[in-house]
């Protein structure tokens, strides 16, 4: 049976997925969404918690940065509960760490990430912008990647087992279109470098703290594939095993998540089982609005003989 959400109902999926419970003082929930692939999103844990994070932060300070560690992969179709803990209140800065857990069947307790955020109390400053946003084709020009998946859907025919198809076609609240080769898919070894827009797929409120919430939700969707590309394997054809090790953001200047963002992402290097990325996110105005560096785990899938 097909999705037929609409885009804002998609988008208020999305809303209601990053807006976390106040269980206490600093106890927060975030909801679980169940979406057939067994483990959590790495970017929605980041968004909770950060979310977590900015409900506990002076009023009027904003996040400027964040660093995560994932600690394990969480599981769908189970709250995650995030605590969090008032480290630093300055008059300028602030300072919060959330540890996200969640409850197994036998009653523990696992960590699943830790991170830490700061904030800061908006004020005037030198300034400089010394980096161009790469010149791609406008997203106007471009496909969309659910587009893309479902040619590729159709092309496979029953090729594609049902639950698979499912999964693939599965409709997202966020709109990417890749700018240049379509390194999701990489067949042949290439530079390691990609570019993608992105923006929700319908309007978003007018939340500040929301719209960074769901950059930080954006920025781990493509980021890991790009220090597979000088290798020639794919994620999307199970040719490697990964999962993001740590997320790193550091947000520049205000934007919105429902305009178009340009995410140029680059590996310098993969190596002993893992792969280093940084990813740059422009507005349209070529403005840099946010720098993000990941490491993450990359193994090539041993085929079984026989």
């Amino acid at each position: 049976m097909s999705d037929t959400r609409t885009p804002e109902q998609l988008v208020a999926g999305l809303v209601r997925l990053l807006t976390v419970t106040r269980d206490g003082e600093d106890a927060f929930t975030g909801r679980k969404q169940v979406g057939g692939v067994g483990r959590v999103f790495g970017g929605q844990v980041i968004a909770q918690a950060l979310q977590a994070a900015q409900a506990t932060a002076p009023e009027g300070l904003e996040a400027h940065s964040l660093h995560a560690y994932f600690l394990r992969g969480g599981e769908e179709g189970i709250d995650i509960s995030y605590r969090t803990a008032r480290d630093f209140d300055g008059r300028s800065f602030a300072n919060r760490r959330v540890v996200a857990s969640q409850v197994d069947a036998d009653g523990s307790t696992r960590p699943i990430l830790n991170l830490t955020a700061s904030f800061q109390r908006p004020e005037e400053g030198l300034e400089h912008d010394d980096v161009e946003m790469p010149d791609v084709a406008p997203p106007e020009e471009l496909q969309s990647d659910m587009d893309i998946r479902r040619e590729i859907a159709e092309r496979a025919g029953d090729r594609m087992p049902e639950a698979q198809r499912a999964i693939f076609l599965r409709p997202r609240p966020i709109d990417m279109r890749t700018a240049g080769r379509l390194h999701w898919m990489n067949r042949e070894p290439s530079e390691p470098k990609a570019h993608s827009w992105f923006r929700a797929v319908a309007p978003l409120p007018d939340d500040a703290a929301l719209h960074r919430a769901v950059i930080a939700y954006a920025s781990d969707f493509t980021l890991l594939g790009t220090s597979a590309l000088p290798h020639g394997l794919s994620w999307m054809r199970g040719e490697l095993v990964g999962a993001s090790l740590d997320h790193a953001i550091w947000f520049h200047r205000p934007a919105r998540a429902d305009e178009w963002l340009l995410y140029a992402t680059d590996s310098p290097w993969s190596g002993s089982g893992r792969g280093f990325n940084r990813g740059r996110i422009f507005n349209r105005a070529g403005e840099l609005v946010a720098s993000v560096a990941q490491e993450g785990m990359m193994r090539q899938r041993v085929k079984k003989e026989g």
